[in-house]
């Protein structure tokens, strides 16, 4: 037997993850000095190409782009020891012509008042419509003239490409109305959110992205949202050329949910993983967890190279073989709560079927 990959605890599935990206770095939520952790890369299969033709020049993306794009205040002016005191600034976008922005959960979570600045000046109060830690997305709500609201349109995320030019729009330390240009550095990134759960499939760019850079538009050539900038990877706390973007077709799920009940419902199903050449090896089940009431078995002991022993090994999900962590959480992050599942596992050396009904994630 190889040497088993290194651990790595399926965080979607119920267990937060721990593990960290690099050494030395730390990756930072644009807002303030929040630290998360961006796990790995994960493996993917082939993608489409997003098509090049009417390509925008930088100055036709930031013209056609920027009055899309918001400054967001939270919280306001207050004092202490005298001291004026700034509230939180992140970025947003116009979705539609309701009226909803979207940007990140780690914005608006601290919560007191909130305030959006258009690029014309027009600054507008705004309400929370709902967030979700699970995707570190959230959508507001501003009452506006319809022609100050000019939606972006969202890109597939799933046809970006490594080295496909893009743009980073919004307000790094405030300075509202910025725009940095680089390209897709990496693809299927893992990010933690806010509540330690993994954010899957997380677009890499070296366009440079700063605190304030918060729930901003990642835009391709064509001026379409292939993401949402969350977090940066980097030494000296600002940008070193390594950021992260919440992908659009996440986005675009997320945010419709959010628009039309205010929260958003992740399946659960209670587990902690890691990869090895059987399978994904069950290393905790959750006490009351969708897992634990299915029987599900973890981990009793170790071999001598570290792998798992003694508990059931996940070799597929509803008839489906899934070998990694992502593949697994993609599985059961496309169910919904109460759906019940057919897990095959090995166990004492048998194949055996489980099923599941899948709970409702903690946020």
């Amino acid at each position: 037997m190889t040497a088993l990959r290194s651990p790595l605890v399926l965080a979607s599935l119920g267990v937060a993850l721990a593990l960290g990206a690099g050494t030395g770095a730390t990756t930072y939520a644009l807002l303030a000095d929040r630290a998360t952790a961006v796990v790995r890369e994960v493996a993917a299969s082939a993608t489409e190409p997003v098509a090049q033709s009417a390509a925008l020049s930088i100055g036709e993306l930031y013209e056609r782009a920027a009055p899309s794009v918001v400054e967001i205040a939270v919280g306001g002016v207050g004092a202490t020891l005298g001291e004026p005191q700034r509230g939180a600034v992140g970025s947003g976008f116009v979705f539609d012509r309701e009226g909803h922005i979207v940007t990140n959960e780690h914005v608006v979570d601290g919560g007191g008042a909130i305030s959006v600045l258009f690029s014309d000046g027009t600054r507008a109060s705004a309400e929370l419509v709902g967030s979700d830690r699970s995707t570190d997305l959230a959508v507001l709500d501003v009452d506006v003239p319809e022609e100050k609201l000019r939606p972006l349109t969202l890109a597939d995320s799933s046809a970006v490409e490594v080295g496909d030019p893009v743009v980073a729009l919004g307000s790094p330390f405030g300075l509202e109305g910025t725009i940095t240009r680089g390209i897709v550095s990496a693809l299927h990134r893992q990010m933690t959110a806010p509540n330690g759960f993994t954010i899957n499939d997380a677009i890499q760019t070296d366009a440079a992205i700063n605190h304030g850079n918060s729930g901003g538009p990642l835009l391709d050539d064509r001026g379409r949202v292939i993401g949402v900038a969350a977090q940066i990877e980097s030494d000296s706390g600002g940008n070193d050329g390594v950021g992260f973007a919440i992908p659009s077709n996440t986005v675009r799920t997320i945010v419709r949910e959010l628009v039309e009940s205010g929260h958003v419902e992740h399946a659960y199903l209670g587990v902690g993983l890691v990869e090895t050449d059987a399978g994904l090896a069950i290393t905790e089940v959750r006490p009351g967890s969708p897992a634990d009431r299915a029987g599900l078995r973890a981990a009793t002991g170790a071999s001598a190279d570290g792998t798992p022993t003694g508990g059931d090994v996940i070799v597929a999900f509803d008839g489906t073989p899934v070998t990694t962590t992502a593949e697994l959480q993609r599985a059961v992050d496309a169910k919904r709560p109460g759906d019940v599942v057919s897990l095959t596992v090995l166990r004492d050396g048998r194949r055996v079927q489980v099923r599941a009904t899948l709970g409702v994630r903690d946020s």
